[in-house]
Parts: C-alpha cells; structure tokens; sequence
C-alpha cells in the first residue's frame, strides 16, 4: 500500500503548502490518509488516559488471513488482501475466541497510533451511559430536561435517554454530509472541525451545547429511526452532568482504565473545552479491540463487569419497523439500538451487531462464533455500501474459516 503515502501528504521539512492539512480540508481525501491519525496535530482535544501499569493482553494465536478468497457484491472473487488495500485501510484486527488471530498496519499506522474512529464514538459514550444506567446515577426514562434543565427551552425537553439511544427522538436534525447550510455542518463548525465562516450571523451558536439549545421538534419522540449525530453529544452533556465530571475523564475512569486499555486516548473538544461525543474519539487499533471484546463477552473483560450484562444484552435487540431507508440498504433486517447497528434481528440470540464510522471506522461483534473485528480506514468517501458490504463479506468468509479450522 504505498500509494498512500504517494501523495505526499506531510512529506518533507517543511511539508509544501498546499500538502498540508487544514480545517477547511483535513476530512477529504487524500488529505484524511494522513490527518485520521494525526487528530492532535489538526485541532485540540482532552486526554482519556489509561490506567497505569500493564494493558491486558491477548493470546496470540496468528492465522494468515490475506490470501483467504470471498466474493464481493458484485461477484468478484477477490482475496482479503486485495480488500484491505481496495478500501484505504490503515488498521486491521481480528480476534477469535479472545486470541488475537490477526494484526495488520498500513499507510504507516502501527500499534501505539492513535485513529479517528468518527461515530465509532458513539457506541463507546452509549456504553458509559450504559454504565450509569445500570448503577443508578441516571434515569432512562425521564425527561432529559430533568437531568440538564436548560434542554427545557428546546427540542429535547421531554426526550429521553431511550429516544437518544436508540435515535428516536422527534428532534429536526439534519445529517446531510457535505451540504453547506445542513445542521451536521453548522455542527462541525462549532465543535472546531471547520472553520468558521466570516459572514455567520451574530447570533450563530458558539459551542455544541449551545447549537442544541437551538434544535426544535419536528415529530413526537419515539417514532422511526432517523440518524442524528447531535443526539450523542446532547447524551455527552448528560453523562457530564449527572457525573459532575468531564466526558473525557468520565470515559477514562469507567470504561477505558476498567478495559485496562494500552494508551491513552482522547476526544477533539469545542471551543468550550465540550468533548465531541459524536465523533472526535481517537484510539489504537487493539484498544478498540478491547471494548469490542469486551461487548462480546456480555460487557464483562479484564477480570470484571465493565459495563451491565442486561445493557449489552439490549443492544443486540432491535425493532425492524422503525428502521426505515436508507438505513435498509445496508441492513435490510437491522436495527439500531443502544448506539449500535443490529445486522439482522431475525438471527434471535446469534445476531452480530457493529460499532460504525464515516470514512470507514468499523467494530463487528459477533458473540456466536466468539469473534471481533476492527477496521480503522480512510476511504474517500463519507459514505460508501459497497466497501461496507464487501468488508463484511469478508468477515464473514474469515468467521467461517475460523469456526472451521478451530
């Protein structure tokens, strides 16, 4: 995969203009080959730090995998080798019954690099919700207004945990990546991923907390999915509130230290030192591993339950009749719950659920077969269905091919 590093990207003392990254560029291609690992160069964040002393560690147990041949959506028989390099990845892992299988680099990631994982975020912020659920510290049912009472001026008032964790709520939010006047890049301009423009209005939110305060409802609360990034943060300013305590040493104190994570790991902020929940977590490739395996073995890792077995079993239960287009092309049986996509409810107690991200950030958890995935990449596309569903075929063909050969 040298071609990545083909286009010079940060190459050089100092790097020529216009092979810099900015604001205004750093999230489109070629420029994310590079800026997806190096977040902290681009903009600020909080540090999430890991426990000290040792990481946990997994069993080694190496599979050559690259060559092992499946079939693509559209019929080719390619290896998945030729896979990784077809979809821009720059991290790959695999674990089989907790045993590390499977560890690849590319476009100059290794082990202690940290990767934007986009809204991978979200599933690990809906865990810590999970944890404080489970403990009593939060209420999933009442009114977000009665946790943060300045949501009582806006389209949340009466939402609640559930609404947001399952994306649900009747909030207008629009997620239209790329379009200049939709609420997902008025969103990137006030949590400090775009520059702001000159001519913004006076009275254009300073901050993502006050960007919520200005979102009205549209429908009522609890009817057909609809995907809104906002509603991770608005479950940021919560976790925050309830805790006393900032998402980022909240996530660092219940999951990340728990997990016994490797490195410390972190979230770009706003201007208002708020943390992106949305989006703006960045870790390791096998840190991600660690949460995933940890999902799979019913929220329980590192020699103790990190987050509430009867919370993780929800998440892998989902409504298909809430889950409308586009969401169906992907997942024509799937669901969202608990901040996760469900595959296919229709597999009962062996359904397989994903962590996903823009631009190619994957954690596949497949609790049946025992095994876990993660794809941190940095395709040029917000968006695409054929690398995602290429990539699952090709977790499915190395499932099958463990399960097999084990």
């Amino acid at each position: 995969m040298a071609r990545d590093r083909d286009h010079g990207i940060m190459q050089g003392f100092p790097p020529p203009i216009d092979r810099r990254p900015t604001l205004a560029n750093w999230d489109s291609p070629p420029f994310n080959r590079w800026s997806f690992q190096h977040v902290r160069e681009i903009m600020p964040t909080a540090e999430v730090r890991c426990a000290p002393g040792p990481a946990t560690a997994f069993e080694a147990a190496p599979r050559e995998l690259t060559g092992l041949r499946f079939e693509t959506t559209d019929g080719r028989d390619i290896t998945v080798g030729e896979l990784l390099d077809e979809t821009h990845t720059d991290g790959f892992l695999v674990l089989h019954r907790g045993r590390l299988v499977c560890e690849l680099y590319f476009n100059a990631m290794e082990p202690h690099t940290l990767h934007l994982s986009q809204s991978v975020s979200k599933s690990l912020v809906g865990a810590l919700a999970g944890i404080l659920i489970g403990r009593g510290d939060l209420d999933r049912q009442a009114p977000l207004s009665d946790h943060v009472p300045e949501l009582a001026g806006c389209g949340y008032a009466d939402a609640t945990l559930s609404h947001l964790l399952d994306m649900r709520s009747g909030v207008r939010f629009s997620e239209d990546y790329g379009v200049a006047d939709s609420d997902v890049t008025r969103e990137e301009i006030v949590c400090g991923w775009k520059p702001r423009p000159p001519d913004l209005p006076e009275d254009f939110p300073d901050s993502l907390c006050e960007l919520i305060l200005t979102l009205p409802r549209e429908r009522d609360h609890g009817g057909s999915f609809k995907y809104r990034s906002i509603e991770s943060d608005v479950i940021g300013w919560v976790l925050e509130r309830a805790s006393g305590t900032r998402l980022a040493e909240l996530m660092s104190r219940e999951l990340w230290q728990p997990l016994g994570c490797e490195r410390d790991a972190c979230f770009t902020v706003d201007r208002a030192g708020f943390a992106v929940a949305d989006g703006g977590f960045n870790a390791t490739l096998r840190d991600y591993a660690r949460f995933g395996q940890m999902h799979c073995d019913d929220g329980f890792f590192n020699g103790r339950q990190v987050v509430p077995a009867d919370f993780v079993g929800q998440t892998r239960i989902g409504d298909p009749d809430v889950f409308d287009s586009p969401y169906k092309t992907y997942f024509p049986r799937g669901a969202y719950r608990n901040n996760f996509w469900i595959r296919d409810v229709d597999k009962g107690d062996k359904v397989q659920y994903t962590a996903r991200g823009i631009f190619g950030q994957l954690i596949y958890i497949d609790p049946p077969r025992r095994l876990v995935a993660v794809k941190l990449s940095s395709w040029p596309d917000f968006i695409n269905p054929t690398y995602l569903l290429d990539t699952l075929a090709a977790i499915d063909a190395i499932a099958e091919t463990l399960d097999r050969d084990r």
